[in-house]
C-alpha cells in the first residue's frame, strides 16, 4: 500500500472520508498532497465520489460501504426519504436503485462510482419532523424519514393528486397494514407542517378511512 492508503486506514476510522481529513495526515504542500491523492485515485486504492469527498477502493474497506451514509455526506443537509425510505421500512416491495433524498438546498443528482444519488428541496418548516438519525457511531450517522412522513415527501414533491388509502395502494402497491401501523398523532402532526392542500388532503382520507384508535 502507498503512504496515503496507510495514512487513513491508520488514522481515519471511516472509509469514507473528506479532503478536509486528509490535510492534516499528508504534510507539505497543497501540490504535494493533490499529487498524493491523483496518485491513489490512478492506482485504484481510493474512489472520487465527488469534489472533495473519496473512500476506500473495495479491498481495502473494512466494512460494506453503506449508501445511505455516503448520501449524507455527498449534499446536505438532507435526509433519505421518498422510494428509499419507503422500501427500507418495507412499505413497497419494488428495488430502489438510486438513493433518495429530501434536503432545503436546490435539488441536484449526481452519479458516483459507487451509486447514484437524488435530492429534491422541500421547505425548511417540514424538514425535520419525523426524521430518526440512524447507523452507528463506528459506520456513521445518517437521518431518515418514518415512511408516513416520506410518503407525504413523495406526494409533495411528485404532485400527486391522490385522495386516500386506493390511490397509494395501487400506486406504490403500500399494504394497509403498513397504514395501520402508524400512530394517530403522526397524521395530525404532519397536516400541521406541510404547506401543501394536497398532501394535507391525502393525509386527512387516509386518518379518516382508517379510523379507530391506534
Amino acid at each position: 500500500m502507498n503512504k496515503i492508503i496507510d495514512l487513513v486506514i491508520q488514522k481515519i476510522p471511516y472509509d469514507v472520508f473528506s479532503h478536509a481529513a486528509l490535510i492534516n495526515l499528508i504534510p507539505g504542500s497543497k501540490d504535494r498532497r493533490y499529487a498524493m491523492i491523483k496518485r491513489a485515485i490512478a492506482s485504484k486504492e481510493i474512489i472520487h465520489l465527488r469534489k472533495g469527498l473519496y473512500c476506500l477502493a473495495p479491498k481495502y474497506r473494512r466494512y460494506p460501504l453503506d449508501l445511505f451514509e455516503i448520501a449524507q455526506k455527498i449534499y446536505g443537509p438532507s435526509y433519505i426519504s421518498l422510494e428509499s425510505s419507503l422500501a427500507y421500512h418495507g412499505w413497497i416491495p419494488e428495488a430502489v436503485h438510486t438513493v433518495t433524498s429530501v434536503c432545503v438546498c436546490r435539488s441536484k443528482d449526481f452519479k458516483t462510482p459507487v451509486g447514484n444519488f437524488s435530492y429534491r428541496r422541500v421547505p425548511l418548516k417540514i424538514f425535520y419532523e419525523d426524521v430518526e438519525a440512524m447507523g452507528s457511531a463506528q459506520r456513521g450517522i445518517f437521518l431518515m424519514a418514518r415512511p408516513l412522513k416520506a410518503l407525504a415527501d413523495y406526494v409533495y414533491l411528485y404532485r400527486k393528486e391522490w385522495e386516500g388509502l386506493t390511490s397509494a395502494m395501487n400506486s406504490l402497491r403500500i399494504d394497509i397494514e403498513s397504514f395501520q401501523s402508524v400512530p394517530k398523532k403522526e397524521f395530525r402532526e404532519l397536516k400541521k407542517i406541510y404547506p401543501s392542500k394536497r398532501v394535507c388532503r391525502f393525509l386527512g382520507s387516509i386518518e379518516k378511512e382508517l379510523g379507530g384508535e391506534r
